[in-house]
């Protein structure tokens, strides 16, 4: 053989694959785009990769949830989806390679990418039925078709076909494949998998700015109960310390939804119903602003914070009172004769969200949220209307997106989270936070400046203590506190001196309850222990 042939063999031999390869991926990308936009016609989260990251959220195990959140925080839905796409790009450059021997068999194979999103959808909690399974269904036989005809273009011409029907790759010969063909189909093919995945990406994007737009025309009616005036001396005036409001940028945002919902206002409405409701009734939004609304201070809480961690925030909310509502749906508290223990409130995502009845009608201000900090709520945040009670953990009280709200019992239903290990009822513990100096920070020597944050929603706190190394507790400053459902500010001016120290701080409610020491991870009902920093005075 002369060199030149061995050379074109050689060529021929890597080239192949590799467009075998690009093949499976246009194929992929063709999956992706037809399924995007079959999905604004029927819903968006029927796409698949919202539908299979979804599921994959549901069945990870909690231990990994937990991890996730405490190592990416708001990013973990980010690294989720990148996930799911690399999985799909390595699938699909298997099969197209794969197809390249056998034909039939690898298109077939693209159907898998269809039947496991659409299991993925119909498995949802929030599947509207059969047709959630269509977005994937369609873009899988859409790629299955493009792979079949793409490799067509890559067959060698000549070889005769093998057992399975399919053409073998025969390296001896002269027989070429239809370079020409490959590439006018593989260019139009990417072609109008770009332009399908710009329509469905402008459809889509059109509902998201009706939503949008419902947002914008909202205007806050006064709250008949405003909220005091945040105490002058609430705010400690110490650099790197919490503010005392958090803006609603920098609010934390902890959550299962892959894609945040865009909701239109003018077409969201509240059922509420189930045991013990005498009068069910169905609410829209314009309904809620109609009511008497009120304005609160609260402090909520993600049972995922660590010790010291970030997932805690402040906010000025407004919105109705929880209990006057239920009330006049024939609802009691079970200390009353209710025969519902458990509310479940159901989020337009599918997360089922399960709070105590007691605590939601025992007086404190549990509301049905519409605004956050003068604004109507963000997206990020529940828009349009979002339940939040203060004192317990935001898994067992702080449904955003709400659509329904159901009255149950414990016994009968377990909600998402207890589902996976996490408790029926979890009241927010005792907690405190050293907000500065930071962790291996290297302070001069001197006044220094200890200070952060405490909260136990509901109870209030009463005293907070910094110890220094294994030396005697000294109680901090405590700033001045708005009310017992807010977390409080701190300080201690520490004469510090040069070398490594540990800096430790325990706070005490108001009920005399003193911060445990005892160390806890968040499950199955939020973490416990002291924070302590490690510096070096220099």
């Amino acid at each position: 053989m002369r060199d030149d042939e061995k050379q074109t063999r050689t060529t021929r031999n890597l080239v192949r694959p590799a467009l075998g390869a690009l093949s499976g991926l246009l194929a992929g990308f063709a999956a992706l785009a037809v399924a995007e936009l079959v999905a604004v016609g029927v819903r968006p989260q029927s796409g698949p990769v919202i539908a299979v990251g979804g599921a994959a959220i549901d069945r990870t195990p909690t231990p990994v949830k937990d991890w996730a959140i405490r190592n990416f925080g708001t990013n973990d839905k980010l690294i989720l989806q990148l996930g799911i796409l690399a999985a799909l790009v390595l699938f699909a450059i298997a099969l197209g390679v794969f197809a390249l021997r056998y034909r039939r068999t690898g298109a077939a194979g693209v159907l898998l990418f269809g039947v496991i999103g659409a299991a993925a959808a119909l498995g949802r909690p929030d599947s509207t039925g059969l047709t959630d399974a269509l977005p994937s269904a369609v873009g899988a036989v859409v790629a299955a078709a493009l792979l079949y005809f793409l490799i067509g273009r890559l067959q060698i011409r000549g070889p005769a076909p093998d057992d399975a029907g399919s053409a073998r790759d025969d390296s001896s010969g002269d027989a070429g494949w239809d370079r020409r063909g490959f590439v006018i189909l593989a260019t139009a093919a990417a072609a109008a998998s770009a332009g399908t995945g710009l329509l469905g990406r402008a459809l889509s994007g059109s509902k998201s700015r009706e939503a949008a737009a419902s947002r914008a025309d909202i205007a806050l009616p006064d709250p008949a109960s405003p909220a005091d005036a945040v105490p002058k001396g609430a705010q400690v005036r110490i650099r790197d310390v919490s503010p005392f409001i958090t803006p609603n940028k920098d609010f934390y945002r902890v959550d299962t939804a892959l894609v945040v919902p865009k909701v239109d206002a003018t077409t969201w409405k509240l059922r509420i119903h189930g045991k013990g409701v005498t009068r069910p009734v169905t609410l829209t939004f314009d309904d809620l602003l109609r009511r008497e609304l009120i304005e609160r201070d609260i402090t909520l809480t993600c049972v995922s914070n660590e010790v010291g961690g970030p997932y805690v925030g402040n906010a000025r909310w407004i919105g109705v009172r929880l209990a006057d509502l239920l009330a006049e749906c024939g609802v009691k508290p079970p200390s009353k004769g209710g025969r519902a223990d458990q509310l479940v409130a159901r989020s337009v995502d599918g997360m089922t969200i399960g709070s105590p009845v007691e605590d939601v009608m025992d007086g404190r201000d549990a509301l049905l949220a519409v605004g956050m900090n003068g604004e109507p709520l963000p997206f990020a945040h529940g828009f349009p209307v979002r339940m939040l009670v203060p004192g317990l953990f935001g898994y067992v009280s702080a449904c955003k997106w709400i659509k329904d709200i159901e009255l149950t019992s414990f016994d009968d239903y377990d909600a998402y989270w207890v589902k996976r290990d996490w408790a029926r009822q979890a009241p927010i513990k005792t907690q405190s936070r050293i907000d500065t100096p930071k962790p291996f920070a290297r302070p001069k020597a001197g006044s220094v400046m200890v200070a952060g944050v405490a909260w136990a929603q509901h109870r209030g706190i009463d005293k907070v203590e910094v110890r220094v190394d294994d030396g005697p507790w000294r109680e901090a400053r405590l700033a001045a506190e708005d009310s017992r459902d807010t977390w409080r500010q701190w300080s201690y001016d520490w004469q510090a001196t040069k070398g490594g120290h540990t800096l430790t701080v325990r706070a005490t409610d108001r009920t005399g309850e003193v911060q445990t020491e005892k160390r806890t991870r968040t499950v199955p009902d939020g973490a416990s222990g002291w924070h302590s920093v490690v510096v070096t005075v220099e």
